[in-house]
């Protein structure tokens, strides 16, 4: 278990969050790190960089990712989460109960490269296409945070990228952004039920986390974020879920409210129970039910993530949020 899960787990225990790990970055200490990052070239100040309590890769991303039939998949609870894609190459499904603790995988859908992306710190679950320009990127943790959110680095250039935007932040590639996949976020027994001939992301060999158990026991009811020293949103709880799409987000509680469907902005937003938070209970099985939610724009999936409060406010203060 990395340092960064314990101090979590350590701060929950004793009812509060601690500012471990909190120090703001500078060159030097980015340079000795990752030697190929060009620190010159910054859309943010360094002192925004927070190190969350690891060093690159201390947190591992899965690059050779291993996908077994639907059949052949044992122990998922019925309503854990997965993020799927679905292409002409068939379905493919990513168990958060993976993605907690590596919260970067790579794949090649259909043809095309993608890096699935989880930050647990933020709920906040993205797919992109890996490709820039003529080059095709490959992504692993940096050890940094910023606004709480996981900030990745590519293999190629080691310049910084935010994954809460796709954007670059640091390096050679600033000015550029990640294409954002449409990916749907739903529990385990309808990835199944609609997709019986799919193929699910397994444990890597490698592997020695308690898959199936998340690190982040009680985060869901905490009562602030971890490591973010930004202005909390007001008139809405910093840790409530929203759904957003683009640089418009919906509470998670309003969308409930006016399922089973609500309509906005041209955007049919579906909500349906039985899906289980990964940030809540230790079992993620026996976690608290935040319901499914599709988002489709004239019959076709939207790319969208369901994030905490603070993280949309945050990344986007001029935001549309209706709560």
């Amino acid at each position: 278990m990395s340092l960064a899960h314990r101090v979590i787990i350590g701060a929950m225990a004793a009812g509060l969050l601690l500012p471990v790990g909190a120090a703001a970055e500078n060159a030097r200490s980015l340079q000795k790190e990752f030697p190929k990052l060009d620190v010159t070239r910054s859309a943010i100040s360094l002192r925004e960089l927070q190190s969350g309590g690891v060093p690159r890769d201390g947190i591992p991303a899965i690059l050779d990712p291993v996908f077994v039939p639907v059949r052949e998949v044992t122990g998922l609870g019925e309503d854990e989460p997965v993020i799927f894609l679905v292409g002409s190459c068939g379905a493919y499904a990513f168990p958060y109960r993976i993605l907690i603790w590596h919260e970067i995988v790579h794949h090649n859908q259909c043809g095309v490269p993608v890096a699935v992306t989880y930050c647990p710190l933020c709920n906040t679950s993205m797919v992109f296409d890996r490709r820039i320009d003529d080059s095709v990127l490959s992504f692993g943790t940096s050890g940094r945070l910023r606004n709480s959110d996981l900030v990745m680095y590519d293999h190629q250039t080691e310049s910084l990228w935010q994954q809460f935007t796709g954007e670059a932040i640091v390096g050679a590639h600033v000015g550029k952004a990640l294409n954002v996949v449409p990916a749907r976020i739903e529990a385990w027994r309808l990835f199944r039920e609609e997709h019986p001939d799919g193929r699910v992301l397994v444990p890597p060999v490698w592997g020695r986390s308690s898959y199936g158990q998340t690190p982040y026991e009680g985060y869901d009811s905490a009562p602030e974020p971890f490591l973010f020293q930004g202005k909390m949103p007001r008139g809405i709880d910093p840790m409530a879920r929203v759904v957003r799409v683009g640089t418009r987000a919906w509470s998670l509680t309003y969308i409930r409210k006016n399922s089973p469907v609500l309509t906005a902005d041209g955007l049919r937003i579906e909500w349906r129970e039985g899906q289980n938070s990964a940030l809540d209970r230790s079992a993620i099985s026996r976690s608290w039910d935040i319901g499914n939610v599709r988002v489709i724009r004239d019959g076709t999936n939207v790319a969208y993530s369901v994030d905490f409060a603070f993280a949309f406010r945050a990344f986007y203060p001029e935001g549309e949020l209706t709560k």
